[in-house]
């Protein structure tokens, strides 16, 4: 069978209709493929829309949850009690605070009573566990008067832990939005180039930005409300600014009012502010890949660099410990 099999692939013959066959194939192939190629890749798309649809209905849900969430809640009786009780509102009450904890997406009077409540309870709490660990645990040998320096900086620390929890949770909220700010003004200039009104353009786009920020799809669900219902939509771009803090934002809104006041076309101060967006959220990139070289500069040389002396010089270390034994 062996010998038989070799003297077919030494037939000059058999060889050329083999190779005229296998190029007939491929031929047939090559002209039958893109039909099913197409059939192919309208199922995937198909599978891509149905996911992408399902997506879709799944944040809106779980954005409908988190408003629910945030709009609706109501003070605990025990943080209340003791807000009331001590006056809290009164000797903690910052403006300041009320504007940074609307930019944190916190609202209502609820989240306000509990950072009162937290700016009352953190300061005591650390103070006492500074006294413990100073006095009791660690039985540091230093003197009086340094230990209550170091219960009072504890202290401090308690009084600002819930300003520094605010700014952390004020940043995360803005690079959400700052993200996804471009897409949603392209979407909402291909609305009102569609012929919306800028009502249904924000309630549009707050629909369908909602999968990539649910806190920008908030914002704008909002600013929809107070469009449909303030007297001045002035007034609402303006809070819409107020409450992200976002230059970006800021400055969007300042061109639609200049586009309410003086009549301007809203698609063509939409399309610049865009660019500007696009532009902005870029170097933003740019600007954190230029600043990883730098950052990278200590890790290498911590890790990476002793690892190389050792696998470079170890041998030859080896080589002159062996000689010098």
């Amino acid at each position: 069978m062996l010998d038989l099999l070799i003297d077919r692939f030494h037939d000059t013959r058999f060889m050329a209709m083999l190779l005229a066959a296998i190029a007939a194939a491929a031929t047939a192939y090559t002209l039958v493929s893109p039909f099913f190629a197409g059939e192919g890749l309208q199922k995937r798309m198909k599978a891509v829309a149905s996911e992408r649809e399902r997506m879709r209905l799944r944040e809106r849900e779980r954005m409908n949850r988190t408003e629910k969430v945030a709009l609706r809640q109501t003070p605990k009786q025990f943080i209340q009690k003791t807000v009331e009780d001590f006056n809290l509102s009164k000797w903690l009450a910052q403006e300041e605070a009320r504007d940074k904890l609307v930019m944190a997406g916190y609202r209502g009077q609820s989240p306000y009573m509990t950072f009162l409540f937290f700016r009352l309870v953190m300061p005591i709490t650390f103070f006492i566990g500074a006294v413990l660990y100073v006095f009791v645990i660690s039985h540091m040998e230093q003197t009086a008067l340094m230990k209550a320096g170091m219960c009072l900086g504890a202290t401090w620390a308690g009084m600002q832990a819930p300003m520094l929890f605010l700014k952390n949770a004020i940043q995360k909220r803005q690079l959400q939005i700052r993200r996804a700010f471009p897409d949603a003004l392209d979407l909402l200039l291909i609305c009102i180039e569609s012929g919306m009104s800028i009502e249904a353009a924000f309630r549009k786009v707050s629909q369908e930005i909602g999968s990539q920020s649910i806190a920008l799809a908030e914002e704008l669900t909002l600013t929809t409300a107070e469009l449909s219902y303030l007297q001045d939509r002035k007034t609402a771009y303006e809070n819409l600014a107020k409450r992200t803090g976002i230059e970006g934002v800021k400055s969007v809104c300042l061109a639609l009012q200049q586009a309410e006041r003086y009549g301007t076309p809203i698609g063509a101060t939409l399309r610049v502010m865009a660019q500007e967006n696009r532009d902005m959220r870029m170097n933003e990139a740019e600007k954190k890949a230029a600043a990883l070289p730098p950052k990278l500069t200590v890790p290498m040389i911590v890790f990476f660099l002793p690892v190389l002396f050792v696998v470079i010089l170890g041998p030859t270390g080896i080589k002159v410990a062996a000689y010098m034994n």
